[in-house]
């Protein structure tokens, strides 16, 4: 007889899970478990090494064991790890009726049919292993299907003004067909949020959404996360990569920030929604694909398209569609609702009870403009989630620029976001980009920031220092010393950018009066970058001021 003990998950049985028992009376079956500890078959598995019995004897086994070993007429046992790259997986056990049938030559045979055994066992575990996680990731991915649909119902889009209930006619109307659709709007208003919702109610629901923000990839990058690669396609492409677009075959895919895909990729986008096929780089074999394209962009596609930035075919493509998302200041009568709701969501997060909004801070909410839309309004609810430690929310309210003011009208919108631009152009000395920027104070992309400014009319550069006064010490007789310093660089820097218009030195301020009059600072950059003063020569250390 044969058979082969695995260990149970608790450590502290083996079960027979294979037995070749021809004449069996029933005492050993399969599934029967073996205490670890105390039998011949837990000893050669805790040790690695084989133990061997050839002559029953009561005083070796546990009687519960020996009663059943002698019931079948077993009086011969041989246990031998099952051994796999240094791990024991198991016990082969073999029984014979005859006394002494294990010699040196019988245990040496059964030790390499062990390893035979052992390679089939660790195969076989494996493959269970392979399957049981097949069917957790299977059903781990119906419950994530399950728990976005929900979280994607329109119950989860949070609002109940006109402007809101139009585009959601709209995806009502349009989710059920294969169409494309492009959506409009300013950044942060919600783009990716109405791409599920379309996604949610459309025939492709049980397959994958798969998203791209193309702005957020570098353009040496974006045609291979698109469309894929094969190894070797380019430097460093050491194994093949699946491109999204073949991800979402059957599926849906939603290109973010569709206006900054670079001009020389798109052509081959084009041929992708219209023929439904594409090859992978550095492939030559076309693929079929099957996919339901949203595209959104906060640009402005018609202009790029008079100056030649965004193919005209593909325009037309992606705009069969369009709908546009209203920015949150078209809506101010859904801000209330959301400042409940991230509240809500926040403060659950932060394990806080917030009870109250006060009513004062609600309605300068209400007024704020919100430029950045509800991604800009989230922040700030979460900032004063933070702030609160008691049970009203503690709103900073000192924090939003215009504090007070109404919502501005149409004709006054511009107007109200060139001002505010130019209010944080100022903060931050021109500095559009970087952490300390100005894209990053108003929590907007840089490029959304710079496409404003464009339209705006807006010059950063001759933002820069509008009302500035640069004052530092300056001494004459050390000027040379001085050369590469903070301060004459910063003056320097500003004069030949011509960010100053002039500079005044400050005994022009004296009352006594100089040899040529009072002096007028006339800045003069050397070859060394140096300044001196023509008018007074003077050699004390004097104050220097320098405006626009």
């Amino acid at each position: 007889a044969a058979a082969v003990m695995l260990p149970e998950p608790d450590g502290k049985h083996l079960r027979v899970h294979a037995l070749d028992f021809p004449d069996s009376r029933g005492s050993f079956t399969e599934k029967t478990a073996i205490p670890i500890e105390g039998t011949l078959p837990g000893q050669a598995f805790q040790s690695g090494k084989p133990t061997v019995l050839n002559r029953l004897d009561p005083t070796e086994i546990p009687p519960e064991m020996y009663a059943k070993a002698a019931g079948e007429g077993v009086n011969s046992l041989c246990h031998m790890p099952l051994v796999s790259r240094g791990r024991v997986l198991g016990i082969l056990a073999v029984a014979q009726r005859a006394e002494n049938a294990f010699d040196a030559n019988a245990v040496e045979f059964l030790s390499q049919v062990a390893k035979q055994v052992a390679i089939a066992v660790e195969n076989a575990l494996a493959y269970g292993e392979i399957a049981d996680l097949k069917d957790r990731l299977a059903q781990e991915k119906l419950y994530l299907e399950d728990e976005i649909r929900g979280g994607m119902d329109f119950e989860g889009i949070v609002g109940q003004s006109s402007a809101l209930r139009h585009v959601l006619s709209l995806v009502e109307t349009v989710a059920p067909s294969d169409s494309t659709v492009l959506l409009l709007g300013e950044t942060g208003t919600g783009k990716e949020l109405i791409a599920s919702a379309i996604h949610d109610r459309s025939r492709r629901k049980n397959r994958t959404l798969v998203r791209l923000n193309c702005a957020a990839i570098p353009t040496g990058l974006l045609e291979s996360e698109l469309f894929g690669h094969e190894r070797g396609a380019f430097t460093g492409a050491i194994s093949q990569k699946v491109g999204r677009l073949e991800l979402a075959d059957q599926g849906t895919l939603f290109l973010d920030e569709v206006g900054d895909i670079p001009i020389e990729i798109q052509p081959k986008l084009l041929r992708a929604l219209q023929e439904r096929e594409f090859e992978r780089l550095g492939s030559t074999r076309t693929k079929k694909v099957d996919v339901r394209l949203v595209a959104a962009t906060n640009r402005d596609l018609d202009k790029m398209v008079e100056d030649r930035e965004f193919r005209s075919d593909l325009y037309y493509r992606l705009n069969v569609f369009p709908i546009r998302i209203p920015p949150l200041r078209e809506r101010p009568e859904d801000i209330p609702l959301l400042v409940r709701y991230f509240t809500q969501k926040y403060g659950r997060r932060m394990e806080k009870q917030i009870e109250s909004i006060p009513v004062t801070a609600m309605k300068k909410l209400s007024r704020w403009h919100w430029p950045g839309n509800i991604r800009e309004l989230e922040n700030f609810m979460e900032r004063s989630v933070i702030l609160t430690h008691g049970s009203a929310l503690q709103v900073p309210v000192g924090e939003l620029a215009n504090n007070g003011r109404t919502t501005p009208a149409a004709g006054t919108r511009e107007a109200s976001e060139r001002d505010q631009i130019l209010r944080v152009l100022k903060d931050t000395n021109g500095r559009v980009a970087g952490p300390d920027g100005a894209a990053a104070r108003m929590d907007i992309k840089r490029t959304t920031l710079i496409s404003r400014m464009k339209k705006l009319g807006i010059d950063p550069r001759k933002v820069i220092s509008r009302h500035y006064r640069f004052q530092h010490l300056l001494s004459f007789n050390k000027l040379n010393g001085l050369a590469g310093s903070p301060q004459v660089s910063a003056v320097v820097a500003r004069l030949r950018k011509g960010y100053m218009k002039r500079a005044q030195c400050s005994r022009s301020q004296s009352p006594t009066p100089l040899a040529n009059g009072r002096c007028s600072w006339k800045a003069s950059l050397s070859r060394r970058g140096l300044l001196s003063c023509r008018g007074c020569h003077a050699k004390q250390a004097m104050t220097c001021k320098a405006e626009s």
